[in-house]
């Protein structure tokens, strides 16, 4: 492709369904649908690992956490593995990123040439008691989760919402002051911690979506919910309760919604920039999420799952070399991103590049086909063993190390309410999938080497008792905002 300049703009916690041109009946995503109507729009995008940063150490190199062993939330980006930022660095190219990064540090070599108002790891360390897990004796309880989500939704304002803004000014700011100068392409990494909770939404964002009105998230009772034995370790891990309280339900999702259409305002005010500017003609823009949010459904709060909820995260494509309007249903993932973003600053591959699992997506958005497998993992808190999802066509398997597999038929079942594991007439079906997964890992033995990669990190925090005193970490406090002040109950209009 020509070089050109290149946006790509990343949330935190955003379920592919829930946009408006993701057909969402509900939320409110005009300046989203607007990218989607200028490009193209992918109807099955995965995350690589439903968490902060395994995603989006995902997302930087181009490679699975199995390959990559950022396993967790305390096991962050530190740079060494070559990213798309460094590539695109390295060959000449401005790339400069705003906002969340969720990286080890600013002190490490990130692949840019200026990070601007980012924000990395809580303290440098993250949540390191996601690195206990497999052990209930060593597992952190408590309400800390079932807080964030039950007393913390609703209208108000928090510090995420001004650090968003926050983004969005110092975007527009660099935009208005470089992105003319010499010619050169750039590419502007913008990085936004919504939609992740607190579901505190702005008041006036919040009012567009009555709590009566709001829909209840699928199978979130006790007698619809899966009782497999890893989703109900997770519940019992988190402090998930039985999810009865429809009043509440209705206001976290009013919350999640309004949170998506205060993401999706910081968005169209970068993108009016762009057209201000006169750069909507020659700039390439991208737009995913890190992993997705149940809010409910399955009856559980968060992601740390590999149900379409957690796993599906939205992702667009637009430029001007793009159908306008088009929709593609083949299966890609993050670990594309490497590639396709490379690719779309106008560069070309190295040797070394041939031997990631990714390929380019800008064949796949001009309607080429490509033949992929769905695959994500998952190694962290909340999880006895590691969990693999593996998808065919229609049809996912999620295997659990140690625990029965589940199945699901995506075309007659998008919910995911019917396990099939259990029926005789998909034993072909499983065992098939099941190969296809070992023919990308051995997942037991990717399961131990995590837990050995993790055990090896507590030694380094201190041990196992030094790990569980530790401050549990559920959102990481915006630049120059303490952990009292992040973590307050927001405040109320």
């Amino acid at each position: 492709m020509e070089p050109a300049n290149l946006i790509f703009f990343l949330s935190d916690n955003h379920n592919r369904q829930v946009l408006g041109c993701y057909g969402h009946p509900v939320v409110k995503t005009p300046n989203l649908d607007r990218i989607a109507a200028r490009g193209v729009r992918f109807a099955n995008s995965y995350c690589a690992s439903p968490l902060c940063c395994p995603a989006r150490a995902s997302i930087a190199t181009g490679r699975y956490p199995h390959q990559t062993g950022h396993w967790d939330n305390a096991i962050a980006y530190d740079g060494r593995i070559p990213s798309w930022h460094h590539r695109l660095r390295d060959a000449g190219h401005t790339v400069v990123a705003v906002g969340k990064l969720h990286f080890r540090s600013h002190d490490d070599d990130n692949g840019f040439t200026e990070e601007i108002e980012t924000l990395h790891l809580h303290e440098g360390k993250g949540a390191i008691k996601n690195l206990l897990r497999g052990h209930d004796d060593e597992q952190p309880r408590g309400r800390a989760l079932w807080d964030l989500y039950t007393l913390r939704s609703g209208a108000g304002d928090t510090h995420y919402h001004d650090y968003d803004r926050k983004i969005t000014a110092k975007a527009v700011e660099w935009l208005e002051r470089n992105a003319r100068t010499d010619g050169k392409p750039w590419v502007l990494l913008v990085s936004y911690p919504s939609p992740h909770p607190p579901f505190t939404a702005p008041k006036r964002i919040y009012d567009l979506y009555p709590e009566r009105d709001m829909p209840l998230p699928v199978r979130h009772g006790p007698v619809e919910r899966s009782g497999h034995p890893a989703l109900e370790y997770l519940r019992r891990i988190e402090g998930i309760e039985d999810l009865t309280d429809e009043r509440m339900l209705r206001r976290v999702a009013a919350g999640y919604f309004g949170l998506i259409t205060h993401l999706d305002e910081q968005i169209g005010a970068v993108m009016k920039a762009v057209e201000r500017l006169g750069l909507l003609g020659t700039t390439r823009i991208a737009y995913t999420s890190d992993h997705g949010e149940l809010f409910g459904a399955q009856g559980i709060f968060g992601k740390k799952n590999l149900y379409e909820g957690a796993i599906g995260v939205p992702l667009l494509l637009a430029g001007p070399e793009l159908p306008p309007g088009h929709v593609t249903r083949q299966i890609v993932s993050h670990v594309d991103l490497f590639p396709t973003l490379i690719e779309g600053a106008g560069i070309g591959p190295l040797r070394e590049d041939h031997e990631l699992p990714g390929v380019s997506l800008w064949p796949a958005a001009t309607g080429q086909d490509i033949e992929r497998t769905g695959f994500a993992e998952y190694h962290a808190q909340g999880s006895k063993a590691g969990v693999f999802a593996v998808r065919d066509g229609d049809m996912k398997l999620i295997y659990h190390v140690g625990m029965p597999a589940q199945l699901f038929d995506l075309a007659a079942d998008p919910d995911e309410s019917r396990d099939l594991a259990g029926d005789d007439r998909y034993a072909a079906t499983i065992a098939g999938l099941e190969a296809r997964l070992r023919s990308i890992l051995d997942p037991e033995a990717v399961d131990s080497r995590a837990k050995a990669d993790q055990r090896a990190m507590i030694e380094r925090c201190g041990g196992v008792a030094k790990v569980k005193e530790a401050t549990s970490v559920l959102f990481t406090p915006p630049p120059g905002v303490s952990e009292e002040e992040a973590w307050a109950i927001p405040s109320k209009p």
